[in-house]
């Protein structure tokens, strides 16, 4: 029985699996939830298709109460999300913008819930910010509005009444655009040493759960990579 237990959830994503992979590299137990499986995990929750929030929060709650028991994690990776554009004047403002408040607002939402139920006192708890979303989106707002979201749950999460466990740290990286393959095919000519690596975060994420340069609960920390080289820096 592995010694170290993660929750990823958007475990089956380019990052989720990247960070799947890398724990499980070293021989942590790790569970994914996903609306797929991802079968390097130990075990998946897989998340219902559903248009209200409280149905499908409840569903991976019940789900992950069911798989844990009373085993806590040391961490809980929240890296589900995507990317829509749209103006308000676009056709598309309303169902981008839909897709944009499930995919990282109820997911942001449903980990910190998690958290405050499964995650060990002292652990950690990472969510996905977005860099843009620091300053107007206006080709993009839904996006912009919904990882601001993100960005003040993490920021709440590190107060007084939060739910936290004690001890326990929450962390928002907020990247400008991930190396992901997706990105690759749809921005074949953008300057990839600007992207960050995947590998990058999933180290980054190790050494913050094994208690290696953690950033102090609360921390919006956005993810500069120039000329292939990646800095992760503290909003001041």
């Amino acid at each position: 029985m592995a010694a170290n237990r993660v929750i990823v959830y958007g475990g089956k994503g380019a990052l989720g699996s990247k960070c799947v992979q890398h724990f499980k590299s070293k021989e942590w137990w790790v569970a994914s939830i996903d609306l797929a499986t991802n079968e390097e995990a130990n075990e998946n929750v897989i998340v219902k298709l559903s248009e209200s929030f409280t149905e499908q929060a409840g569903q991976v709650t019940a789900d992950v109460a069911q798989l844990l028991g009373e085993q806590k994690v040391d961490a809980i990776l929240c890296v589900a999300g995507g990317w829509a554009g749209g103006s308000c004047s676009s056709k598309d403002l309303y169902k981008n913008a839909d897709l944009m408040w499930k995919q990282s607002v109820w997911t942001s939402t449903i980990s910190s819930h998690l958290a405050s139920l499964h995650l060990k006192p002292g652990g950690l708890l990472t969510l996905a910010g977005a860099k843009a979303a620091l300053s107007g989106t206006g080709g993009m707002v839904g996006y912009g509005m919904a990882k601001a979201a993100v960005h003040q749950l993490c920021q709440s999460l590190a107060g007084k009444n939060s739910g936290m466990p004690a001890g326990a740290t929450a962390v928002a990286i907020l990247p400008v655009t991930l190396d992901t393959p997706m990105n690759r095919k749809f921005m074949p000519d953008a300057d990839f040493s600007s992207w960050t690596p995947l590998e990058y975060i999933a180290e980054m994420f190790f050494g913050w759960a094994t208690g290696v340069d953690r950033p102090a609960s609360g921390s919006l920390m956005k993810l500069l990579t120039s000329g292939g080289q990646t800095q992760a820096v503290a909003m001041l």
